[in-house]
């Protein structure tokens, strides 16, 4: 009796581990033990390469030195105006501060190239011709504790579908439209803070340290190139009366033939160019 007893209660045992076992099996998320990817093995768009600027909008602010205070489809509140109207180009390139229209938040909109890389698995690294200007773009937490504020900041990355929170290719197949082909569609979020104070314009449209800034970085393939769009959102309340959403597009170069990259500087604005004369 004594050992049925035991191999009853060991059978009894077996049955509830085996029924937990099963039950834990159902709780995990798919991949559940599996080795964690890293950002560049799970990434949703092959976003490396060389990338050209297509001004296709905005070329007046964006390829030319707006006058001073000109503000434009920019919305300034009452202090960010009064920043914006004491502008000196000459000023800032004096106090080591000629880098300003090349701070993050106004960065993209500059008419420059990109050079697009994977720094290690989980950093994809931005540089630019035009100021010379590097950006890391971390996946994951970014292992400082107290970062100095700095024109690229610090931004941290993840990937995510495209803008809208929908994969616009399985809508098109919905639709009964056939999608582009090419990489993946998804998109990679961005989000940019420990910035150093800057332009959003060359021509001293400001951005103060404390602005935030959201970016959807997306990859499509059509008509035998590939584009790169980047959608921006900059949150400032000190001297924006809203979020500034901007899109910029870029054209794949097939090589760095036309890499030239230059440091910080802005062409002073038209009417001051005259008056120097």
């Amino acid at each position: 009796m004594q050992r049925r007893f035991r191999t009853i209660s060991f059978a009894a045992t077996v049955a509830v581990i085996t029924a937990a076992m099963s039950v834990l099996a159902v709780a995990q998320p798919p991949g559940f033990g599996a080795p964690q990817r890293s950002a560049r093995e799970s990434a949703q768009a092959d976003l490396t390469g060389y990338w050209v600027a297509l001004v296709t909008e905005d070329w007046l602010w964006r390829m030319i030195t707006a006058p001073p205070g000109d503000a434009t489809s920019v919305p300034l509140n009452p202090q960010g105006q009064a920043v914006a109207a004491q502008w000196n180009p000459n000023r800032d390139a004096a106090n080591d501060a000629a880098c300003r229209p090349f701070g993050a938040a106004g960065l993209m909109r500059m008419p420059l190239r990109l050079h697009i890389t994977w720094a290690d698995d989980d950093t994809l690294r931005i540089d630019t011709d035009a100021g010379q200007q590097t950006r890391l773009l971390r996946f994951g937490a970014t292992g400082e504790a107290t970062p100095q504020h700095s024109w690229q900041g610090v931004t941290t990355a993840q990937w995510t579908t495209p803008v809208g929170g929908f994969d616009l290719k399985a809508l098109m197949r919905g639709r009964g439209a056939e999608p582009p082909t090419g990489p993946p569609m998804g998109s990679l979020k961005a989000v940019t803070t420990n910035l150093r104070a800057g332009y959003l314009r060359k021509n001293g449209i400001p951005y103060s340290e404390n602005a935030e800034l959201t970016e959807y970085f997306s990859r499509v393939s059509g008509f035998g190139n590939d584009y790169l769009t980047v959608l921006s959102i900059v949150h400032d309340p000190m001297y924006l009366n809203q979020d500034f959403v901007t899109s910029s597009h870029f054209k794949r170069e097939p090589d760095d033939t036309r890499w030239r990259p230059s440091p910080c500087r802005t062409a002073p604005p038209l009417a001051l160019a005259e008056d120097e004369r």
